[in-house]
């Protein structure tokens, strides 16, 4: 009997569940409250789009055959304590995920995350067919389980995803823990260190990879201009790691991969050093507004380093989400991310952040 074409699809690339993104907010008369993101709540940086309304004129050609410039611009971000080789850049920090494991992940091959965590590390990690090992966080407190993670590693693990401020819990790694977790796995196994909300911590003990990049760990610091430089709709990511392994990733680097706007925006976000400060600011202010107020309504968060909370709903995720729509604010349920039950608010502007509070005031009423 013949085959039909299905017979060489890949059966690790079976349907299943995917990752769905935020919704836009929906057309309506009334005001609605976009906390569902976690995008930046004073909007993209101005520096960010003077530099693309100077290259508009100029989207008829192909961009930069390479992403040099903006590594250069990051090189100087980081005070040059990494060279330009040392950086990747991609279009978001998803392609930079995706990049990571098509470099590294053969089928069969295994990967480490803990839920909950940020869902593309085990939908992409399918896609090439990998073993994946959930190592979740513990509980109350969605601390990482160091020790279960050293437990769960075996002589095909390649990679191993660890997120500090995590995405949804808010919650972060210490710098002693991570410390003592790099010098305790084998050599021939990458870490990628998701940093994406690291402008937001303010923890004592927070650490980002730089360090121990600069030790020659084979750890990879994944960030995002998404967050904090407001540019979540140009889909720029990047991440720093050994030259080894940047430039081993680089094989696979597309040419003309990121749009000329995104290149500009990226280097102007990275040289509005007010709007940062100010975005940080913003969000610092409502982190303690927020818990403040969450403190006198009774309601069950967690502390966070982002610019997120993750809440425990006086209702089931849906229902309250849903409500909360009602209330004219757009929240995540993030049941898909690990954490059943559980629902994700972005720190807004302080006009957003007193709205989220009133509305919470009127489901908890009727509840």
């Amino acid at each position: 009997m013949e085959k039909g074409i299905e017979s060489i699809f890949k059966s690790h690339l079976e349907p299943k569940e995917v990752y769905k993104g935020g919704k836009n907010i929906p057309p309506s008369l009334k005001k609605i409250y976009k906390l569902s993101s976690n995008e930046n709540p004073l909007g993209p940086s101005p520096k960010a789009i003077r530099a693309i309304k100077s290259v508009l004129d100029q989207i008829d050609l192909y961009p930069d055959q390479t992403d040099i410039r903006l590594r250069e611009a990051l090189v100087q971000d980081f005070e040059g304590k990494l060279a330009a080789d040392q950086f990747l850049t991609g279009n978001s920090g998803s392609e930079v995920i995706d990049m990571i494991l098509r470099a590294f992940i053969n089928e069969g091959d295994e990967v480490i995350y803990s839920n909950p965590c940020f869902l593309p590390y085990s939908v992409f990690s399918r896609w090439y067919g990998a073993r994946q090992i959930d190592v979740p966080l513990m509980a109350p407190n969605y601390d990482l389980d160091v020790n279960g993670i050293l437990d769960a590693i075996t002589a095909r693990t390649k990679i191993i995803f660890l997120t500090s401020p995590n995405n949804p819990t808010g919650t972060y790694i210490p710098k002693p823990i991570l410390e003592d977790f790099l010098f305790k796995i084998p050599k021939n196994i990458v870490v990628v260190f998701d940093e994406v909300y690291r402008h937001f911590a303010d923890a004592r003990d927070y650490v980002t990879a730089l360090p121990y990049v600069q030790q020659g760990h084979n750890i990879i610091g994944l960030n995002s201009f998404s967050k904090t430089y407001g540019l979540a709709g140009q889909r720029i990511g990047y991440c720093y790691t050994t030259a080894t392994i940047a430039n081993y990733i680089r094989l696979i680097h597309k040419p003309f991969l990121l749009p000329l706007t995104s290149i500009e925006a990226g280097i102007g976000a990275l040289n509005d050093h007010e709007f940062v400060a100010e975005t940080v600011k913003t969000v610092h202010e409502g982190r303690a507004y927020l818990e403040k107020e969450f403190k006198k309504l009774n309601m069950i968060y967690w502390p966070t380093q982002a610019n997120f909370f993750i809440i425990d709903p006086p209702l089931p995720e849906m229902e309250f989400t849903n409500k909360m729509m009602e209330e004219g604010i757009m929240v995540r349920p993030v049941s898909q991310f690990g954490a059943p039950g559980k629902v994700r608010i972005t720190i807004g502007d302080q006009e957003a952040n007193m709205a989220l509070v009133e509305a919470l005031k009127v489901i908890i009423t009727k509840t």
